[in-house]
């Protein structure tokens, strides 16, 4: 049986979730995925599944690496060191026969070992490019670390509209969005390759976990960009004592789970203004002294036994508990600054979310003229194509409002289209 991408050939550079979902589905129909791993650290989503029974109840405890076969089934592995100038160059020469080149690094990354699609498309005009970024390639953030967690749940307003008051939503799932983005990839990949098909020529394609999150709330961020109201705005909420009360017992629910975490740099923190913050920081251990330093708590560092993420998990309550009081004794505008570099996020309101500077600086909304309310402004096409953008040629159609002119199209006269009137075949 003939595959629909059979002999299409992919390098996936990349690691974690998105943008391996994304291979996987290319592998899934047929091309030949050569998935790229450093040759000491290999791809941190080897060891996910593993660090997440570990941390207290975040996985299924299983002998066998599911979540890994789930992400990278239908690859091939390959190790290779592109700090050194034979890795690249072994890179550049497999991108001169590939037809797609995939990752997930950032806009300094790619400048970093020059796998960006300027220096990738002078080796192969015909390479597709793909790649997913947390917050977009434009805006002052672009190079922030970021996860599915943070810019496409926190900050694209998801945890939000998934809350009500008095029952907040506390939990989240690992890849809950890379899942998408990497299907959003996949899916502009494939138009793309349909592209050079008839034209010859490759081109990029970019998605962002931002603007997927934000995709993911079409229904809502639709509206609040027409009327400018978020959902507490209209929405009735109960009475301040239920909240009281249900906030009451759920402190006690998120504390149970807080300390059977090993982690205290992933979770929620709340800020003197009662905004949430949610860290996700897989890597502790990298970031340990960096989180340290922006809450002013240097002295920990100066412990040795917290030079690890084992010594941590001994006293994770106590340490939850001290950075709890360090954080309530700020705003969250002040903490932003302060947090640069870490990966975390605020959990941002619906209004918030489509009024965040990466939303507007990387074109996720987009405006056009409609026949009644005039200039509007909409969510735009979270799929990014470098030679064939996606566009708004027409607003949503009024009920019927194309019938005659179709049926013209295909042949019909004016008197078919009367008799179809007259009969009921058409409104």
């Amino acid at each position: 049986m003939v595959m629909a991408l059979e002999g299409i050939k992919v390098i996936d550079c990349s690691q974690v979730a998105a943008v391996p979902m994304a291979a996987r589905h290319l592998g899934d129909f047929g091309a030949d995925v050569i998935h790229i791993e450093h040759p000491v650290t290999g791809d941190f989503w080897r060891g996910f599944q593993e660090a997440q029974t570990d941390s207290g109840g975040g996985a299924c405890p299983s002998d066998f690496n599911y979540n890994w076969e789930q992400f990278n089934r239908n690859k091939r592995s390959i190790t290779l060191n592109l700090y050194t100038e034979n890795g690249r160059a072994i890179m550049y020469k497999m991108v001169a026969q590939a037809d797609v080149f995939l990752s997930n690094l950032r806009p300094f990354e790619l400048e970093r070992f020059k796998l960006d699609y300027e220096t990738l498309g002078k080796i192969n005009p015909r390479l597709i490019w793909g790649n997913i970024t947390g917050y977009g390639k434009k805006g002052p953030e672009k190079d922030h670390p970021a996860y599915d967690t943070t810019a496409y749940w926190a900050r694209g307003g998801i945890h939000s509209l998934f809350s009500m008051p008095g029952v907040p939503c506390i939990a989240y799932r690992p890849a809950f969005g890379d899942t998408v983005a990497g299907l959003a990839l996949a899916y502009g990949i494939v138009q793309a390759l349909y592209v050079r098909e008839k034209t010859g020529v490759g081109q990029a394609v970019d998605v962002s976990l931002l603007h997927t999150g934000l995709y993911q709330l079409s229904f809502d961020v639709s509206g609040a960009l027409i009327t400018g109201k978020d959902i507490k705005d209209w929405r009735e909420e109960p009475p301040l004592e239920l909240q009281q009360q249900s906030m009451a017992v759920i402190a006690q629910i998120v504390a149970f789970y807080a300390a059977r975490t090993k982690s205290p740099l992933t979770g929620t923190y709340l800020t003197k203004d009662m905004r949430s913050l949610l860290f996700v920081v897989l890597q502790p251990d990298r970031y340990w002294v960096k989180f340290c330093m922006a809450v002013g708590r240097e002295d920990l560092t100066k412990n040795s036994k917290y030079d690890t993420i084992e010594g941590r998990a001994e006293d994770v309550v106590a340490l939850r508990q001290a950075f709890a009081e360090i954080f309530v004794t700020k705003t969250l505008e002040e903490w932003i600054p302060l947090l640069d570099g870490i990966p975390y996020a605020p959990n941002q309101t619906l209004l918030e979310a489509v009024r965040d500077i990466q939303t507007r600086e990387n074109e996720c909304l987009v405006s056009y003229e409609h026949p009644e309310l005039g200039l509007i402004e909409q969510l735009a096409n979270p799929v990014k194509m470098s030679k064939t953008p996606a566009s708004v040629r027409m607003p949503a159609p009024e009920f019927g409002q194309h019938t005659e002119e179709v049926l013209l199209e295909h042949g019909y006269t004016w008197d078919d289209i009367a008799v179809f009137q007259e009969d009921g075949t058409i409104a």
